[in-house]
């Protein structure tokens, strides 16, 4: 008897989609520099902690102005136009930074560097939600998904490597590889003609017409964004307080903690692209809310973690939370937008999670420090229920604003 192959839908996915995530791949593979970067100025520079610390916050910000500027170049311009760009002059920016040592020329080149390397990310979401159907959107983001882990499973193990031999040859090997995914952008769109379909997709979205107002003034959306803010706090708790509370409260190695995110990368590399291909049928906020709850109950469960194989469930569990809610988030955000506003909204929708970034870790830590890890988790529970009452209250995406993609 034939098995059926789970990955089978993908085969419907057009050629923009396998580009971007081509792309997307060939980038994350040579993310080295921001894993790195407290090493580099505090070991390499000789800078100050807090210095490091400012200039995270630095980057943090320029990704909030980021996301909604792309977005609106996006409707504009292109989607394609503006990840082309931003892959290939990131590129340039990080070559020019082994070359500055003065934390106010860091600073700079930080802030240039968010605001034109996170503007890759509303304008590869805008791109693989209007090169499909509605009922194909999860499956294409899941895809992509797949890549971005992919390469950050990669990316961070060379960049260790790298490291330890040279603190700027971490750029150089960042720089080059955004600048060969710029490139392979650049000669996939040519070769397919991708360009001239996405002009003609935007022209039929320019004369169905577009709503009245900014995304900002979508009530719709700005309710999904609020939950959605409150689920990137509660999942972005792996970013800080769980590596602390993992190491100093219950005692287990830092190399623990890695081996988590081994376990996370290799469950979505394995099931996400299936899990979402099954899912194609579910309601939107079925699925939002399920994935809200899962990661709820993930993270909450921490607090009654007393182990490794105890933790290791509870990762599991906000997992799976990932992979439903993720996909489906960008979907339904897509499906809100009006004609010729898709850039818009996924530049919110890239704001809002770059808000969540910028908040949840550092509050999470602090919390965990001056309350202890059972409030803490019975917070993060609480608030990842708050976001999935958040998401329940959501009504469906309305047929009439919900873009079609422009035919082949």
């Amino acid at each position: 008897m034939k098995l059926p192959n789970p990955w089978r839908g993908l085969r419907g996915l057009p050629a923009e989609v396998w580009v971007v995530a081509g792309a997307t791949l060939a980038n994350r593979m040579g993310t080295m520099v921001l894993p790195f970067l407290v090493l580099y100025l505090t070991q390499h520079l000789g800078h100050p902690a807090r210095t490091a610390g400012l200039v995270l916050t630095v980057y943090g910000v320029g990704g909030l102005v980021s996301a909604p500027v792309a977005g609106r170049l996006c409707d504009r311009v292109g989607a394609l136009r503006v990840m082309q760009a931003a892959l290939l002059l990131s590129g340039g920016v990080l070559f020019v930074f082994p070359l500055v040592r003065g934390i106010e020329a860091v600073l700079g080149l930080t802030l240039l560097l968010a605001l034109i390397g996170e503007a890759v990310r509303p304008a590869s979401l805008a791109v693989l939600t209007g090169s499909v159907a509605p009922e194909k959107r999860a499956a294409a983001i899941a895809l992509n998904r797949l890549a971005v882990n992919l390469g950050m499973s990669v990316g961070p193990a060379v960049g260790g490597f790298l490291a330890m031999a040279s603190f700027p040859l971490l750029f150089v090997v960042d720089g080059a590889t955004s600048l060969l995914a710029g490139i392979g952008l650049t000669l996939a769109i040519r070769r397919l003609g991708l360009l001239r379909r996405e002009d003609r997709a935007a022209e039929a979205g320019a004369l169905a017409g577009t709503a009245p107002g900014g995304a900002m003034r979508d009530g719709r959306l700005m309710l999904f964004l609020a939950g959605f803010f409150l689920l990137g706090v509660v999942f972005l708790q792996h970013e800080g307080a769980m590596a602390v509370y993992l190491v100093r409260d219950l005692g287990l190695p830092p190399s623990f903690y890695g081996t988590l995110f081994a376990l996370n990368t290799l469950v979505i590399v394995a099931l996400e692209v299936p899990l979402n291909l099954a899912m194609a049928g579910w309601p939107h906020r079925r699925a939002l809310v399920l994935g809200a709850l899962l990661c709820a109950a993930g993270f909450g469960a921490l607090g009654l973690a007393t182990g490794p194989w105890t933790v290791a469930a509870t990762v599991l569990v906000w997992t799976f939370g990932e992979m439903v809610f993720f996909p489906v988030s960008a979907t339904y955000v897509a499906e809100l937008a009006p004609p010729g506003r898709r850039g818009a909204y996924m530049g919110a929708y890239s704001m809002s999670f770059g808000l969540a970034f910028t908040v949840g870790p550092a509050a999470g830590t602090a919390a965990l420090d001056r309350f202890g890890a059972p409030t803490l988790w019975a917070a993060v529970f609480a608030v990842g229920l708050a976001s999935a009452a958040v998401m329940a209250a959501l009504g469906r995406p309305s047929p009439a604003l919900t873009p079609v993609p422009a035919r082949r």
